[in-house]
This record gives structure tokens, sequence and C-alpha cells, in this order.
């Protein structure tokens, strides 16, 4: 349980304890149940640290009011946060017993301790169960999507880690016959170049038309080279990077992690250079990996708009978790939209997180 939940937790422990207590006749006194609700309610804020002991205390508690006719109804519901508390701990199997076996001396107190009639014992005890059982089931389906939810963010980043291994791996094989490449031309090009202008050196006094055709073919070698060279550089700087089009294969991936992912769409994104569709495609990456771990949201817009001079990415969740505004991957993020000329800002939104980046296009 994060802070916010126990939180909320402890208030509507606080608030339920009474008014359950009020509507199954249990209120004895106002103030006996509005004490008894305090001290559940300040027992659930010790539940992160330590679950199981929250939980037999409270239970025990409950029993004791119950026992000393505090309160006339209730021997487990009270504990409900408590319970909760410890299965999303990972320990079903102890807060089932638990349960169990305080309903099973409720039951033995409410048939012989205290003897009422089998329909009440069994409208009490039965549909005091019955709750128990809904909401350790709910817990721990809520428990059991969390955990899928951090496996598909951990699918994510190691795919992602492989990918870049993988593409730094082609990078340095695309480099290495770059580079050879670059060292052919390059050789060649001085090699025929310096043929010529020795030809024209040699001819240029008594055959200057012979050294004007060399020199011209020099001219022309050079002009070749120049345009090879300038193709080697351009893949040399672009480099084998992230294309926009790999973007509704990472949304399809977050879907399968059971987000709903809107994507829209505005503008041409033809006319992105490479380094700035990098940075979008990164941008939306994490944003998306920090909303399947942290946000614990069900719902996620990307929204990209490409204009003439700049790219707008806006990224939104309605998670209630959100993640630290200077934490790496925000930080990385903002590092890579700025240098680029771009600005990138990060925080809590009207319904969730919002991440937005504005990155200029420039020749």
């Amino acid at each position: 349980m994060t802070k916010n939940s126990t939180r909320a937790a402890a208030v509507l422990t606080l608030v339920g304890v009474p008014a359950g207590l009020a509507l199954t006749g249990g209120n004895v006194q106002t103030v006996m149940t509005t004490t008894l609700a305090a001290t559940l309610a300040g027992l659930v804020l010790l539940a992160r640290r330590w679950p199981l002991a929250v939980l037999l205390f409270t239970v025990l508690t409950v029993y004791a009011w119950r026992v000393a006719h505090l309160i006339e109804s209730g021997w487990v519901w009270p504990a409900t946060a408590a319970l909760v508390a410890l299965v999303l701990d990972g320990r079903l199997r102890i807060a089932l017993g638990t349960a169990t076996f305080f309903l099973l001396c409720g039951l033995s107190w409410d048939t012989f301790g205290q003897p009422h009639e089998p329909d009440w014992v069994f409208l009490r005890v039965g549909g005091e169960a019955l709750w128990i059982a809904a909401v350790l089931a709910a817990a721990t389906a809520y428990r059991n999507t969390l955990r899928w939810r951090a496996e598909v963010a951990h699918r994510l980043a190691r795919d992602e880690q492989q990918r870049e291994l993988e593409a730094g791996r082609r990078r340095a094989e695309e480099r290495v016959a770059i580079a050879r490449d670059l060292h052919d031309v390059v050789s060649h090009t001085l090699a025929v170049v310096g043929v010529h202008l020795n030809v024209a050196l040699d001819a240029f006094d008594t055959e200057p038309d012979e050294a004007k055709a060399s020199l011209r073919l020099a001219q022309d070698v050079r002009g070749r080279a120049m345009t090879d060279l300038k193709a080697l550089v351009g893949v040399l700087r672009d480099g084998d990077l992230p294309a926009l089009e790999g973007l509704d294969r990472l949304l399809d991936r977050v879907r399968a992690a059971g987000l709903e992912v809107s994507f829209n769409e505005f503008g041409d994104p033809v006319t992105v250079p490479a380094p700035v569709a990098a940075a979008v495609f990164r941008v939306v990456q994490e944003s998306l990996t920090n909303t399947v771990r942290h946000a614990g949201a069900g719902r996620v817009v990307v929204t990209v708009r490409y204009a003439p001079d700049s790219v707008l990415v806006d990224v939104q969740d309605d998670g209630t978790g959100g993640v630290a505004a200077d934490g790496h991957g925000i930080a990385g993020m903002r590092e890579r939209v700025a240098a680029l000329g771009g600005a990138l800002t990060a925080g809590p939104g009207k319904t969730g997180f919002t991440v937005r980046a504005s990155i200029p296009i420039t020749e």
C-alpha cells in the first residue's frame, strides 16, 4: 500500500466503522463506537510497516469489544482495511486463515456464549463471511493486476535494452563498413587526382589543351568524391535512430499491459529530422513506461502534433501514483529534448500525470 492509499483506508475505517455498526444494529453508544473507529483507523496507518501485527491486534480489539458488549455486531468486518493491507503484502493465506478463525469464534459465541436464534446467527455471521470473501477476492485481483503491470513494464524495459544493444552492434558494424568505404573513396580520389595533376603539370607548357583536359578530369573526380563523402557522413550523423513508425508497435505493447491507450496524431511526420523523431519516440516510450510502472492508471492519451517549425508531444494518464518530476527517466527525457533546443515539463495534471515536450525543427 502507498502512503496515499493507507491514509484513504484510515479515513474509510474512521467513517465506515460507526456507519456499519449503526446499519447492523451494533451501535450501543456513540462515544464507544467513535473511539473504536479512531483506534482502528490509527492502527491502519501502521499497516504499511507491520501488516500482520496490525491485523491481529485489530481483530483482537474488535473481538474483545464484542465480547464485552461494547458493540453488538461485527467480528471481522471492522478490520477490513487491515485484511486488505495483508493481502496486498502478499499474505492471502494468513489473511484468510485469520478471518476464518475469528468468524468461527464469533459463530461459537453467538450460538453458545450469548445464544441467539439460528436465523439471526446465520444472517449476521453469514453476511459477514460473504463480505470478507468479496473483499479478499477484490484485493487479490487488484494485487495481481499490479504485479502484471510491473511484469509488463519490466519486459518493456528489457526488450528496449536488448533492442538498444542490437542497434548499437549494428551501428558499430555499419561504421566499420563506412570507415572502409571512406578510406577507399579518399585514397582512390587522391590517387586519381594526383595522376591527373601530374599529367597537367608535365603538359602545362608543351600541351596546354591536354593539361586543361587533365584538370577537368581531376575536377570531375573531386566532385564525385565529394558526393560520396556527403552520403557517408550523413549516414554516420543520423545513425540507426528510432523511427516514428515504431510508435504503433510501442502502443500495442502497452495496451497488452491492460492500459487503454488513445493515440492522436496531427500534421505530417514525413519532414521530421531523424534526431527529432528519435526524441519524440523516446519521450513517448519513457512516459508510457512510467505510467505502467508507477501511475496505477487505467487510461492514457498520447498526442503528437507536427508543425512546420516544431513537434509537440503530450502524454496524459488518469492515474494517482505519478512519478517524481526529478526522477531518472524524466531527467533523461528532459536532457534529450534540451539537447535539441526544446523544453519538457512533467508533473500532476487535472486527472493524473502529464508529460509535455516541445521540440523545434531546424535545418
